[in-house]
Formats: C-alpha cells, sequence, structure tokens
C-alpha cells in the first residue's frame, strides 16, 4: 500500500495566523495545503476568497488545492487561476456545465478536479474521471469542518477507486472529512491517495507537525 499524500485544510487553523499556519504543516512534511472556498450560499458557511489564496501562494511552495464550494464556479476560474491555486475543484452539482468548466479550469493551466457531495450518486461523476487529475470524496456534508466521517463514504471512495483502475485514468482520488489516525488507513486501504485533514491537525494540542507524524504512523502501522 503506498502512503498517501496528506493535504492539511486550513479551514481548521487559526485565520490571524495561517501564514504560520501554513508554515508548520509544510515543515512538517505536508505534501498539499487544502484551501476550502465557501460562498455562504452553495453550503452554510463563508470562508476565503481569491486574494487569501493569492497570499497563501506568497506563503508557500506547496501546492495549493482549492475546493470551490460555490455557486456558479464556472465563472470563477480566471480569478482563481490569476491566485495561483495548483488544483481547483468544483462540485458537480454546482456546476451549470460540468464539461465547460473542467475544459475552463484546464486551459488556465491548474490541475482539474470534480467532488460530490455525500448524498450524490457516484454516477454522477464517473462520465468525467478521464478528465480529471482530482476526484475528491466528500466524507461529510461541506460547509464546516469538525464532523464525524460518513462511513459510508468508504464504498463510495471503493467505487471510484474501481472506477479510476477500470478506466486507466491517473487522477488523484482524495477523501476530505472527519479523517482522524483512526480511520485514515481504512480510508487509504479503501482506495484514497490524498487524505484532507483539518481539526485532526490544527487543533491537536501537540501541535501540527505531530498531529502529521500521527497520521503517517497509522498509515504505516
Amino acid at each position: 500500500m503506498a502512503e498517501p499524500k496528506f493535504a492539511p485544510s486550513i479551514l481548521s487553523a487559526d485565520f490571524a495566523r495561517l501564514g504560520e499556519a501554513v508554515a508548520a504543516v509544510e515543515k512538517a512534511g505536508a505534501d498539499w495545503v487544502h484551501v476550502d472556498v465557501m460562498d455562504g450560499h452553495f453550503v452554510p458557511n463563508l470562508t476565503f476568497g481569491p486574494k487569501m489564496v493569492a497570499d497563501l501562494r506568497r506563503a508557500t511552495r506547496l501546492p495549493l488545492d482549492v475546493h470551490l464550494m460555490i455557486e456558479r464556479p464556472e465563472a470563477w476560474v480566471d480569478r482563481y487561476a490569476e491566485a495561483g491555486a495548483s488544483y481547483l475543484t468544483v462540485h458537480v452539482e454546482a456546476a451549470a456545465d460540468v464539461g465547460a468548466t473542467l475544459a475552463a479550469i484546464r486551459a488556465r493551466g491548474m490541475k482539474v478536479g470534480l467532488t460530490l457531495n455525500p448524498e450524490t450518486a457516484v454516477e454522477a461523476i464517473l462520465p468525467h474521471l478521464g478528465a480529471l487529475d482530482l476526484a475528491l470524496v466528500m466524507s461529510v456534508h461541506p460547509g464546516f469542518g469538525g464532523q464525524s466521517f460518513i462511513a459510508g463514504s468508504l464504498d463510495k471512495v471503493r467505487a471510484i477507486r474501481r472506477a479510476l483502475d477500470t478506466h486507466g485514468a491517473r487522477a488523484e482520488l482524495e477523501v476530505d472529512g472527519g479523517i482522524k489516525p483512526d480511520n485514515a488507513r481504512a480510508v487509504v486501504e479503501a482506495g484514497a491517495t490524498v487524505l484532507v485533514a483539518g481539526s485532526a491537525i490544527y487543533e491537536d494540542p501537540a501541535g501540527p507537525g505531530a498531529a502529521l507524524a500521527k497520521f503517517k504512523r497509522a498509515v504505516r502501522a
């Protein structure tokens, strides 16, 4: 079993000290930084925008894994490209024309991501697998950090893993929501190649570096 990439989510970091939060996980060996963009409409929360992504781009060398939990994501592709997003992930439920939106992300030089909410069937993402660099499974209902992992998400991860392998698709398979050291190995065994964790990293009393080390030990066990 290959070790997954780790993408700490700054949604759970101290917003007044984001530069330090990113530096801490970069030093600890994180692979990406996960940035949750919420508009208060598609999900009931409001977070970052393009300027924050641009500021983070100057603060770290790590890839910025930008997850748009917003309505009309196609209208924002250019702004996030200009801000320096490395991966740009949109929701299959939110894009007016999924294929055109994915093509626009690719045309702007970013890696292409697509995700689906927990209640959305796997079949919604399958027609687009060949266009993706990243398939994201939400294992909580998007909008807030600190939620519990939805157990049935493992079946969805396995189904998308099988589909990717069957079609010879090379996309990363990312899982976001309720990821902890005690379930990380099971998620990787189900087929995930990237793990997003927020509260389990940034709210660990020992600090994000120690928390990330716990995750790495857990998946190697």
